[in-house]
């Protein structure tokens, strides 16, 4: 980091992954005399496909939705793979200049605004030295995801010291390791434990999947037949356009159904999972959910791939608890002992809302768990505050890109009339408020005193519905919750 005191600048985007890319790329196409800097804990660009390395790791949404708005994905699969998805969202940031205003090895680690001046002045510290200096600008805009960086999510198990094999966590995957021939067991039954069940299967490991409890998992093919053909006869935008809003029509009405209509959905995602395994597997035990559809996410692979490796023999599935690690393997609450050179702990992850950044208002700290959020990216009574979370229902980006898209409407309409601050303020009516994400993934229920509140209705509430909150973000800025100064 540089000693020489940083300019301040309009906007400080904190985080350079598929947010944070996609925002400054907002900025440049919507508001090109803005002044932006993107800011970067870790040293390389891509976020969570930067980070995640993996066998198999790949997106859980289809790339026409999780591919931004604004640029095509051109590529040939519906779910990408990690590789592919970073050298998207890379090549997305050079096209539009974004590339040249991310600066790296910066951890932003508090924030304190100052009415007096209308500005934020950010604490940063740099991540090889330690040393810490200030930056300042109208807006902080916060990408930074919901989740650790540093480190995932693992319970603690007995007895693991004595266990003689390797322990990994999905988040920190070791290049070296080999696995083939190699007895794996992965502890978990969400998106990462799915995704990487098949593919050490294909690297020739002998897999279990060890859950304490059964997920939804639906298969999608890899190439969508729809876009290839649509792609042969329409010009390459027009085609993306039909594919991305075909692909939103149907998400969302396979969660409305789900939410509607839970015994049918459960009834109709088992059949699927029993048309595509042997006959007589216990799909009652392994694949039936305590919960109902989409009360969790819904995990998506690609090409019934797991389900193939568990009907070819390559991969099986325990429903049990663990008692406790031994030295080789674990033992099962059952009393069944499950030998393993390799335990895989896709586990989870640790949230840390808003980047676990500290705030303040003239000195007194935000308590985020306290606001309630407006239109799903500022908080009540926190000036010039914006924040970037995306879908836990459906793609990530189509609710980045409508935060990114509207927070360059809320400028524009500012420069237009000479305001500085912008905050959003609660209706003096009191409302009922529940959490900002109502899921009840694990990750979120060990989180859910860190996280902010939703309201009763617009604008204090989205309906995780995208018609639904793309109409309430592209309507008027000025709609008399967010107030101007």
């Amino acid at each position: 980091m540089s000693t020489t005191a940083a300019p301040p600048v309009d906007v400080l985007i904190v985080g350079a992954g598929l947010s944070g890319i996609g925002a400054g790329c907002r900025l440049r196409i919507s508001c090109p005399s803005t002044s932006f800097a993107i800011l970067e804990s870790r040293s390389a660009s891509g976020g969570t496909w930067d980070l995640f390395r993996y066998p198999g790791v790949r997106s859980d949404s289809d790339m026409h939705t999780l591919g931004y708005r604004f640029r095509p994905w051109t590529g040939t699969t519906a779910l990408a793979d990690g590789p592919e998805i970073l050298r998207y969202v890379r090549e997305t940031a050079e096209q539009y200049g974004v590339d040249r205003r991310i600066e790296y090895g910066v951890r932003v680690v508090g924030a304190h605004w100052s009415c007096a001046d209308a500005r934020w002045t950010v604490t940063v510290r740099d991540a090889a030295s330690g040393e810490e200096s200030t930056r300042t600008c109208r807006f902080l805009y916060l990408c930074t995801g919901y989740y650790r960086y540093d480190e995932g999510y693992t319970p603690e198990f007995a007895g693991r010291e004595e266990f003689g094999g390797t322990v990994v966590h999905p988040q920190q995957w070791p290049d070296t390791l080999d696995v083939h021939g190699k007895r794996v067991v992965v502890i978990g039954s969400g998106a990462t434990a799915v995704t990487l069940v098949p593919a050490l299967a294909r690297e020739g490991a002998q897999v279990t999947m060890l859950q304490r409890s059964p997920s939804y998992i639906f298969s999608l093919p890899s190439r969508d037949p729809v876009a290839a053909a649509l792609g042969r006869v329409l010009p390459e935008g027009l085609s993306y356009r039909a594919v991305r809003w075909k692909n939103i029509k149907i998400a969302t009405a396979l969660y409305q159904f789900c939410q509607k209509h839970p015994r049918r959905a459960r009834a109709l995602l088992q059949g699927a999972v029993r048309r595509r395994l042997p006959a007589g597997y216990d799909v009652d035990t392994h694949f039936t959910p305590a919960y109902g559809p989409w009360d969790q996410r819904l995990c998506l692979v690609p090409d019934a791939d797991l389900f193939q490796a568990i009907a070819s023999g390559g991969a099986d599935v325990v429903t049990d608890r663990i008692d406790r690690f031994t030295r080789s393997g674990l033992r099962l609450a059952s009393g069944r002992e499950l030998p393993a050179d390799v335990v895989v702990t896709a586990t989870g992850l640790n949230l840390l809302p808003l980047g676990g950044i500290g705030l303040s208002l003239d000195g007194e700290p935000v308590e985020v768990s306290e606001h309630v959020v407006y239109k799903g990216m500022m908080l009540d009574g926190v000036p010039n505050l914006v924040f970037a979370l995306g879908y836990t229902n459906a793609s990530w980006t189509l609710k980045v890109d409508l935060v990114a898209e509207c927070f360059t409407r809320i400028l524009r309409h500012m420069d237009a009339h000479g305001r500085t601050v912008a905050v959003p303020r609660l209706p003096e009516v009191p409302m009922t408020r529940t959490p900002f994400i109502e899921m009840t993934s694990g990750y979120f229920e060990r989180s859910r005193k860190l996280l902010p509140l939703q309201g009763e209705s617009a604008p204090w509430r989205l309906r995780q519905h995208y018609p639904t909150d793309a109409r309430l973000l592209r309507g008027p800025v000025d709609d008399g919750a967010l107030t101007f100064g």
